[in-house]
């Protein structure tokens, strides 16, 4: 077995965390969460992804990305979310739940909201290079798969797209 390095230090992040309002629950109370989220991933030296998945007006689950940090390649937020929310519902099929993620979902986290027949998804920032729903291509836009996301696209767009590029500036400068 191969001995890891230590974990990086942590990088300083401007980006303070937003406390929205509980009286409004709208896709921006949810997408700010997943913006919170996010934060948490850069505090963790982490791509600052983050993702919430609501359902009946509940957060039910939340994540960031945590790639590094355990060395899996796929704990990308949506899929580390996807399995709080199962566990937290007691079952696989998330059929009325929305989720809230900071940059459009990649072909596995596209491929695995799919199969877990969320509702909804509603991201913020749109991913030419590697985006599946809308961005480089578009699953849900295939005709023979048996079920269809709803989607809402940039929700905090500016905010999410600001946090990202922070992240990937800050890191060019320390290497």
């Amino acid at each position: 077995m191969t001995d890891f390095p230590p974990p990086r230090p942590a990088l300083p992040c401007p980006f303070e965390k937003r406390f929205p309002s509980q009286l409004l629950r709208d896709d921006t109370f949810y997408m700010t969460l997943a913006y919170n989220q996010a934060i948490d991933a850069w505090r963790a030296d982490e791509v600052p992804i983050g993702a919430v998945i609501e359902l009946g007006g509940e957060v039910i689950a939340s994540a960031h990305n945590q790639r590094d940090s355990t060395r899996d390649p796929t704990a990308h937020a949506e899929i580390l979310a996807l399995g709080q929310a199962a566990r937290a519902l007691g079952d696989w099929r998330l059929n009325e739940a929305t989720l809230y993620v900071t940059k459009e979902p990649c072909p596995m986290c596209s491929g695995a909201t799919l199969m877990a027949r969320v509702r909804r998804v509603v991201y913020a920032v749109s991913d030419p290079k590697m985006g599946c729903l809308g961005g480089a291509t578009d699953l849900n836009a295939l005709p023979q798969i048996n079920h269809h996301l709803l989607l809402t696209r940039g929700i905090l767009e500016a905010e999410c797209l600001a946090l990202i590029q922070g992240y990937f500036q800050l890191k060019r400068r320390q290497e």
